[in-house]
C-alpha cells in the first residue's frame, strides 16, 4: 500500500488552540492507527520545544484518500494548522 507524509504547519494561534482540539485530532487519526496504517505521528517542535506543526506518515489507498485525511483533520478545520501538505513517499530505512 502506498505511503504518504502529511505535514501540518501551525498558525499563529496554533499553540493555544492545540490543547482545545487535541482529543478531536487524536480521534480523527485513531481509525488509521487501529488499522495499522500509521507509521509515525507526532508534533514538530520549535527551538523552545513547543509544537509548531505535525508530521504524520501513514498508508492510504491513493493520494486523494491521503489528502482527504489531511483536509478533514480537526487541527486544520479548527485553525491550528495554517496549511497542510501531503506527499507520497517511499520507505528505505529501517529495512
Amino acid at each position: 500500500m502506498p505511503l504518504y507524509v502529511y505535514r501540518g504547519r501551525d498558525s499563529d494561534q496554533g499553540l493555544a488552540l492545540r490543547k482545545l482540539h487535541r482529543d478531536k485530532h487524536i480521534a480523527h487519526l485513531s481509525p488509521l492507527d487501529d488499522a495499522g496504517r500509521v507509521q509515525f505521528a507526532g508534533p514538530l517542535l520549535d527551538a523552545d520545544q513547543n509544537p509548531c506543526g505535525s508530521l504524520i506518515v501513514f498508508e492510504a489507498d491513493t493520494l486523494e484518500a491521503a489528502r482527504a485525511v489531511a483536509e478533514a483533520d480537526p487541527y486544520l478545520t479548527h485553525g491550528i494548522f495554517s496549511d497542510v501538505e501531503v506527499f507520497e513517499t517511499k520507505k528505505v530505512f529501517p529495512g
